[in-house]
């Protein structure tokens, strides 16, 4: 559960200090993002720390306050009020009230609005990624000296004003590297998806917070 914890976390915190270009970009990003009744994206990470590195997929729906997210073998589905983190090593289900999810826990609408708040930010520069002019804006924790992380670094898409990459860098060493591979706008997602059926976790052991 632990490193299922870490492949879904960010570190929120209070935020203050803007830089005018890199916040001018941010707040066309997060008007974007808000018109959105509903999105789908998938992406991979990369996790690389001190002797090791390890890999993933994944892909979320998120519509309003629901999302349902699968990152490797594992699932977080929450329908708003309920939140259920399936862990397939484990053989286990975590249930939660949403209000009560943990704040270090990310899920993908967290994700795609991470910059809203906790953060300081700064503009780097202009460079291209797979071909694509991006802006490299990085976000620093206000509580520099409880924070796990000092530096988040986004990749933002100059034409299309997307997402594209985000680089977590840890106090240790570990960085964690997100890259958006599709975003979907609007998608037609029924709210079923959204619902845990516990008939599709045959042998699962249900735990509940």
């Amino acid at each position: 559960m632990k490193f299922v914890a870490l492949l879904f976390t960010f570190i929120a915190f209070t935020s203050f200090g803007q830089d005018s270009k890199a916040q001018g970009i941010l707040d066309k990003l997060s008007k974007k993002m808000k018109s959105q009744t509903s999105f789908y994206i998938e992406f991979s990470s990369t996790m690389k720390g001190d002797g090791f590195s390890d890999s993933q997929t994944g892909k979320g729906w998120v519509k309003g306050d629901k999302y349902y997210a699968s990152f490797g073998e594992n699932t977080m589905i929450s329908n708003g009020s309920k939140t259920w983190t399936v862990v397939k090593e484990e053989k286990t289900v975590y249930v939660s009230d949403a209000d009560d999810e943990d704040e270090d826990m990310v899920n993908p609408r967290k994700l795609m609005t991470l910059w809203e708040s906790g953060f300081k930010n700064q503009y780097v520069k202009e460079t291209t990624l797979s071909g694509t002019a991006v802006h490299v804006i990085n976000l620093y924790p206000k509580s520099a000296s409880t924070a796990d992380y000092h530096t988040v670094a986004l990749y933002v898409s100059s034409s299309s004003n997307e997402l594209k990459k985000v680089i977590m860098k840890m106090k240790d060493g570990t960085s964690m590297t997100f890259r958006m591979t599709k975003f979907t706008s609007n998608p037609s997602v029924s709210d079923s998806k959204f619902v845990f059926d516990k008939t599709k976790y045959p042998g699962y052991s249900v735990v509940t917070d």
